[in-house]
């Protein structure tokens, strides 16, 4: 099974290649540290790594990185002395990794899943235990680290709709790689269910609850002044402001010809877009343009970038790292990938805002989060672009709904906490087991 498995990936990297390397490129900043993708590694790190016990965390892209960095400063004071080494997939990934851990936190880039490379990989960074971020499954490196006897651990788990069904097609490869997590970290007993139903083991699996809630509370140094940004755009200081969150192909020119006529409503709203992936933002300014919109683009914003009131409708944010500021400034959130698009984005980051929100029919990929939210009235869901244009317009013209919405979600945040501790402490109790010296939770005594 090992043998054509590795013959089929072969096969498969080199086909799909070509397609990885232009997004790569459309992603920009692809070349720096691009050989660590086949687990070549620079002295700076291995001297660094040298007679340290290490963890190793993984975050596929920027959306894990959040949970990684929550991970790393919890169990960094319980484990005073541990090097600390965190991977993600894409570029965008590295660019937050760099903005939020600091230097003495280990980037690098996760080793493509051939045998050669994943051994290379293991062999320098010598892992004590591995801690993956969500579903990442790699065969070749899961295979090597069980060879290895290093424990592997499962955070903030869960399995999609789209992602179950293929797990179970090809049981045969993936339950014994679910069956080798030492410990895995569920966000509700459905997902544990369903790990469970693939092949993880029963004393290995626990229901922990969500990261995103515990994440979406944690505190980050400001990098971005929203406030001043849209007074020197010329947005009046008392402007209703609506962000449109994390969108997809469809949804920004839905939310700009909305924004169009709501504004002989609103005279002054002011729509702040927040493409999902940045690099389709060339595309969307282009559509924009086409359409008349007045726009701005985030990148080119400096401090003396100066227009006068109502000359601009909208901020194009073709940057990342920044969504949840201008979340802080919304009057109205629209949260992405959920009208056009399926599967649906974070709701828990606005909600933890207090903001009033609003998404589309389509949110499975937080299909439990969104049940709690709707429960207790700490959001508003519509099934078409004129059902969002009658609730965007309802909340713009209700203060009082708006504050009640909010009220509403920041309980929902509120009652869901804790999922942090609960996953460090797994972690830390297998640590422990291995001999490596773990701190009391208050510090060392």
């Amino acid at each position: 099974m090992r043998t054509l498995y590795n013959i089929l990936f072969i096969i498969f990297f080199v086909l799909s290649a070509p397609y990885y390397f232009w997004r790569m490129r459309r992603r920009g900043n692809w070349r720096a540290g691009f050989i660590q993708r086949f687990a070549k590694y620079d002295a700076s790190l291995k001297q660094a790594l040298t007679n340290r016990h290490v963890i190793w965390l993984h975050a596929v892209s920027v959306g894990e990185v959040n949970l990684c960095t929550q991970l790393i400063r919890a169990l960094e004071p319980r484990v005073p002395n541990i090097k600390i080494v965190v991977s993600t997939t894409t570029t965008t990934g590295m660019g937050e990794l760099r903005r939020r851990l600091p230097t003495h936190v280990s980037k690098i880039y996760y080793p493509v899943d051939r045998r050669k490379f994943v051994n290379r990989a293991l062999a320098t960074i010598n892992p004590k235990a591995i801690v993956l971020v969500e579903a990442e499954i790699w065969p070749n490196f899961l295979w090597r680290a069980q060879r290895l006897g290093i424990p592997v651990f499962l955070a903030n788990a869960r399995l999609s709709d789209r992602s179950y069904p293929r797990y179970k097609k090809f049981a045969f490869l993936f339950r014994p790689l679910f069956a080798s997590f030492t410990g895995v970290g569920a966000q509700n007993e459905a997902d544990a269910v369903r790990l469970l139903e693939v092949g993880c083991r029963p004393e290995a699996v626990r229901v922990v609850g969500n990261l995103k809630f515990d994440a979406a509370k944690l505190e980050e140094q400001r990098m971005l002044d929203v406030p001043a940004m849209l007074r020197q755009l010329g947005v009046p200081a008392d402007a209703p402001i609506l962000v449109a969150g994390s969108t997809h192909d469809g949804e920004e020119m839905i939310l700009a010809e909305m924004t169009k006529r709501l504004r002989s409503r609103f005279p002054n709203l002011f729509l702040v877009l927040v493409p999902r992936h940045f690099e389709r933002c060339l595309e969307v300014g282009q559509k924009l343009r086409a359409s008349g919109v007045r726009f701005f683009w985030r990148s080119e914003f400096s401090t003396k970038t100066k227009f006068g009131e109502g000359e601009l409708e909208c901020l194009l944010v073709n940057t990342t790292g920044e969504l949840r500021f201008f979340y802080e400034q919304a009057t109205v959130v629209f949260v992405g990938k959920s009208l056009t698009a399926v599967g649906g984005q974070n709701p828990i980051e606005p909600g933890a805002l207090g903001k009033a929100m609003v998404f589309g029919p389509n949110m499975q990929n937080f299909a439990d989060v969104t049940r709690s939210f709707l429960a207790q009235y700490g959001a508003v869901q519509v099934d078409s672009p004129e059902a969002l244009e009658a609730a965007i317009a309802g909340l713009l013209a209700s203060e009082s709904r708006r504050a009640w919405l909010g009220r509403n979600a920041l309980k929902v945040v509120a009652e869901n906490l804790g999922a942090l501790d609960r996953t460090t402490d797994m972690i830390l109790a297998q640590l422990k087991a291995l001999g490596i010296y773990v701190a009391p939770k208050n510090g060392p005594p």
